[in-house]
């Protein structure tokens, strides 16, 4: 077994335990992490906002993909939402703060 596969085998309970983890504390995460975004606009008085909301953004949007992605993804099968390795794009208007 080469060191590649090695670390695949040693990192998938790891990504299992964490995609779970995401998927039954999504929400305290997404509130977590819009109560940093406000505190770190605050104190840079808006100087940086638009990079704090992106970064927000991603952070969530990367929390939800793990959370919904269950086990599949590019290297266990396509993605059951899209039937594709990627995940759909989130519907609705992006979040406000």
């Amino acid at each position: 077994m080469g060191l590649l596969d090695n670390m695949k085998a040693r990192i998938g309970p790891a990504k299992d335990k964490v995609a779970d983890l995401a998927q039954r504390h999504g929400g305290s995460i997404g509130h977590g992490l819009d109560k940093a975004a406000k505190l770190v606009d605050e104190k840079t008085k808006g100087k940086y906002s638009d990079k704090i909301h992106a970064g927000t953004g991603k952070a969530k949007h990367a929390m939800d993909r793990l959370a919904h992605r269950g086990g599949t993804g590019p290297d266990t099968g396509p993605d059951p939402g899209t039937g594709t390795g990627k995940t759909a794009p989130p519907q609705g208007p992006p979040p406000t703060s």
